[in-house]
């Protein structure tokens, strides 16, 4: 018998509804300065209540859906660590993906710093564990993981908040250039 609980649908359902609120009113007004706990109830048509039954204030939603969405990052990232293939398009479509479906709330947490040293470090580690896996040592000219990263960083930001009207696939062939000597 498992000591895990199965989480109630209906606490389910109040989160995401609260999740989804919250995400309205940042697209609305980014400014996390003007949100309320009631503003967020009252979008998500549950009560005050319900919200505190399930976070301490709104900077522990916040958190919480941070810490989803880099949860699914990292998901979306392992695939990478496992394979040798470094121009692996259809990998970094699947994350470009991930990321453009949720493009809004990221622009919204890359006015957080901490949330983009969270993402530099994430893609760090990946390119860092990516290396360390080859059975080859590297040349000495090899670029090195902070300007790599940092130009990954680069791209993912600018798409995110100007470039959003190319595709996933166009930014993967153009990150993917990146790679060829």
């Amino acid at each position: 018998m498992s000591n895990l609980k199965k989480e109630d649908p209906r606490a389910i359902r109040s989160k995401k509804m609260f999740k989804d609120a919250v995400l309205s009113l940042l697209i609305e007004e980014p400014s996390v300065s003007q949100l309320t706990v009631q503003k967020i109830a009252d979008r998500a048509e549950l009560n005050r209540a319900t919200f505190y039954l399930h976070y301490q204030d709104i900077n522990d939603l916040l958190r919480q859906i941070t810490l989803e969405i880099f949860d699914e990052m990292s998901i979306k990232l392992k695939p990478f660590i496992q394979t040798e293939i470094i121009d692996d398009r259809e990998q970094l479509v699947i994350f470009l993906d991930y990321i453009y479906e949720n493009r809004k709330f990221f622009a919204i947490l890359f006015e957080n710093k901490s949330v983009e040293t969270n993402l530099f470090n994430l893609i760090k580690n990946l390119i860092e564990t990516r290396r360390n896996n080859k059975q080859k040592e590297l040349p000495k000219s090899y670029v090195s993981i902070d300007i790599l990263t940092a130009s990954l960083m680069g791209i993912i930001m600018w798409w995110i908040k100007d470039g959003i009207h190319y595709s996933s696939e166009y930014i993967a062939n153009q990150i993917s250039l990146m790679y060829k000597r």
